[in-house]
């Protein structure tokens, strides 16, 4: 299969989906929201998010907005044969912002497609040309760097900055940031001592904060998903169902059910 490159403004009411092929968007103009399995971000022109296969997103566009998008399915040229090392772009969800020279290129991309589809002469081919390039100039610059002996991050702060934040949509950027780290360093470093991406870690933290709720407190779901990052409270049942294997709502039965038999002197329910 080949790849795909559009250009479309993203309807301005929330959506949500998941697709069995890799996406990269790129903003071009305006703005857009994403939150991505838990991680979310805005992209605006010149920066951009991927989404790996499978991953569940919602998204949606802020008033005049343009967006470049690339739909890469596994098997596509741009990520096999010489190229399959492009793949591990697609290793977790980001954002990311383009430098100077993938401006320039994202810029030559968009009049290319242009001129060959006035002309209709834009061939699968040719897109896919343009496609590796492009993956080839982002896989560069975000790859991470062999790992060396550094100074350890500082979990623990980092820990009190996540969980001061815990509702906000908290970016890779941001923790790079606290941390004094560029974002591919950072990263890079991060995943080396946990041995998780830095998106996955902050779902962790929201999906444990958010079980200590429901066992803790009589908050609405809807309210737990907000507290704790979520979308929407569809987001949050999906991804704590995946990490715990039951929905929030059975959670919160059996911790209500067990703070009522204690209170009434009986033992508490058995699980």
């Amino acid at each position: 299969m080949t790849s795909a490159i559009r250009q479309i403004p993203l309807d301005t009411a929330v959506h949500h989906h998941a697709h069995d092929f890799h996406q990269i968007v790129i903003g071009l103009r305006g703005q857009a929201e994403f939150e991505i399995e838990g991680l979310g971000g805005s992209i605006s022109a010149l920066s951009g998010c991927i989404v790996p296969a499978n991953h569940v997103h919602y998204y949606a566009g802020t008033g005049d907005n343009h967006q470049l998008i690339l739909d890469l399915p596994e098997n596509t040229l741009s990520l096999t044969g010489h190229q399959h090392e492009l793949v591990r772009l697609f290793d977790a969800p980001r954002f990311f912002s383009l430098d100077a020279p993938l401006e320039r290129y994202l810029d030559f991309v968009v009049h290319e497609l242009d001129l060959l589809s006035r002309q209709g002469r834009l061939s699968a081919l040719q897109q896919e040309r343009l496609t590796t390039t492009l993956l080839g100039s982002l896989h560069a610059r975000l790859a991470q760097d062999t790992p060396i002996r550094r100074r350890q991050l500082d979990l623990t702060a980092l820990d009190r900055f996540i969980d001061r934040h815990l509702g906000a949509p908290l970016r890779v950027a941001d923790l790079a940031a606290e941390a004094c780290l560029s974002e591919t360093h950072f990263t890079a470093r991060f995943r080396q001592q946990t041995g998780l991406s830095p998106w996955q870690y902050v779902l962790r933290r929201r999906l444990d904060a958010s079980e200590r709720l429901l066992r803790e407190s009589h908050l609405p779901l809807s309210e737990i998903a907000a507290l704790t990052g979520f979308a929407n409270q569809s987001a949050f049942s999906r991804s704590f169902r995946r990490a715990f294997g039951q929905p929030p709502s059975q959670v919160r039965a059996t911790s209500t059910q067990s703070i009522s038999a204690q209170s009434l002197g009986a033992p508490a329910l058995q699980q």
